[in-house]
């Protein structure tokens, strides 16, 4: 099992979000809700470990 890495782990977070916001711009709430499950889905298939998804899910519940 590979542990959650909670560490800045991107050497650009501005960058990373500006593309986050980028990406939403101009579309609807259903339109960006609808980009955000879908980019949820694609990155928990690259995560591809439950262990480390459950984690995840852990810290973002806070």
């Amino acid at each position: 099992m590979t542990a959650l890495n909670t560490t800045r782990n991107i050497a650009n977070p501005d960058d990373a979000y500006a593309l986050l916001l980028a990406a939403h711009e101009g579309l609807s709430k259903d339109e960006s809700d609808a980009l955000n499950a879908r980019l949820i889905l694609t990155l928990i298939n690259h995560i591809g470990d439950i262990d480390v998804l459950r984690e995840a899910l852990a810290v973002a519940r806070g």
